[in-house]
């Protein structure tokens, strides 16, 4: 028995050293690019984010039998020639985001920001009594929502974002940095019910994304036709502190640099408890399905969000 605890013990150490060596490498090799992206100017980066995206889809293959399955199950009208071009489309604009968020260090204020991407936020001043009152912030991985999150920390107010944890750590660590480097702050999910609360009641913004797949979640419903969890943090965080509640969406516009829409989600019928809560997260989801109908090449089609709906 001893050496067979041993040999396992010795296994687990292996695993875990390849684990480190190779989350390394994975840090190292994103620092390098990172390193070579801040030389160029954003729009020949976005043309080599392109090429990336190419690279990834029609050599690597990466995800690309789940992107055309997720594409196709949702739009089941389109040919498999439309669907090669709507993930044709995906590859670029996620390669895209990620260059973006490299460029990153090279955003310094309201205008570096103003010239990649337009913010009307006269909605969210009017709602919240001019930034007075808390807010909740609904997204999904959809156009660049790293850089929207920057965006409304330098142009509205600073941002705390709920995240989850990489596995990953070096990597974890780098986001996080990338993503307060403005003003705006992050919080752990399993931390978020304590700190969000707090922050909503002192007028804070509290951001989430709500699209994608949660094995531990308890909830379910339709997204975009098909069984899935649904998140209903959003929807608690709103109505226990008595907030607004948006959804805030990024998208690529024709002269090449993103717009913010801002979309108020009604509340004002609803009270805290579990069915207006599951009642605010269904409004809340139906506006991010459609804005994935719309524009469906914005959206990020290589994650499995069905995986645990129970539908197989």
């Amino acid at each position: 028995m001893i050496p067979f605890v041993g040999k396992f013990a010795e296994k687990k150490r292996q695993q875990m050293t390849l684990k480190l060596v190779l989350d390394m490498a994975t840090f190292g090799a994103i620092q390098l690019l990172g390193v070579l992206v801040r030389t160029m100017s954003w729009r020949f980066s976005r043309r080599v984010a392109s090429l990336f995206g190419d690279f990834a889809h029609r050599v690597v293959g990466l995800r690309r039998e789940l992107v055309y399955a997720n594409i196709g199950l949702t739009f089941p009208e389109k040919s498999p020639a439309e669907i090669r071009t709507i993930a044709t489309k995906v590859y670029r604009n996620v390669a895209i985001t990620l260059f973006d968020i490299l460029r990153f260090p090279l955003i310094r204020n309201r205008d570096d920001v103003a010239s990649l991407i337009d913010l009307d936020p006269e909605l969210y001043w009017r709602v919240t009594d001019n930034g007075r009152l808390g807010a909740v912030v609904v997204s999904a991985h959809y156009g660049n929502w790293e850089l929207m999150a920057l965006t409304c920390g330098l142009m509205v107010k600073p941002v705390t974002i709920i995240v989850k944890q990489l596995s990953n750590e070096t990597i974890d660590r780098s986001m996080n940095k990338l993503r307060t480097m403005q003003g705006n702050s992050v919080v752990y999910d399993h931390q978020a019910i304590r700190v969000g609360l707090r922050l909503l009641a002192d007028g804070g913004i509290l951001a989430l994304l709500a699209d994608q797949s949660d094995p531990s979640a308890t909830n379910f419903g339709e997204f975009l036709g098909r069984r899935a969890t649904v998140f209903h943090g959003a929807a608690f965080f709103a109505l226990k502190a008595q907030v607004p509640l948006f959804v805030v969406m990024c998208r690529s516009s024709s002269d090449g640099k993103y717009k913010i829409d801002l979309n108020q989600i009604e509340t004002a019928d609803l009270t805290f408890c579990k069915e207006d809560i599951a009642t605010l997260a269904s409004r809340y989801t139906r506006v991010i399905e459609e804005y994935i109908c719309r524009w469906p090449e914005e959206w990020f089609w290589l994650h499995n969000r069905w995986k645990n709906g129970g539908d197989g």
